[in-house]
């Protein structure tokens, strides 16, 4: 895994009432929401960029009030096809 650096004034984590790990956390979090609710990036890869399974993902979904069905009926079709 590759580590990026990123500087945050001391003063934002108290913003969600979170030690500095914690904030980071809900960042990659919020981040993989977003894109994923703007359709940018898969559910799987919204899961691994915020560090979840994919089920753990779908809660933080819901969390975010965010609907986790996010498939045009082709991306539906296709992920059907890949059942195994």
């Amino acid at each position: 895994m590759r580590t990026v650096p990123i500087q945050l004034p001391e003063t934002v984590f108290s913003a969600l009432r979170k030690n500095p790990e914690e904030f980071i956390q809900e960042m990659r979090i919020a981040a993989a929401v977003k894109w994923y609710e703007l359709g940018e990036i898969s559910q799987a890869k919204a899961a691994e960029i915020a560090g979840l399974t994919r089920a753990e993902f779908i809660n933080a979904l819901s969390r975010y009030q965010v609907d986790f069905m996010q498939y045009t009926a082709q991306e539906l079709a296709e992920e059907l096809a890949n059942v195994d």
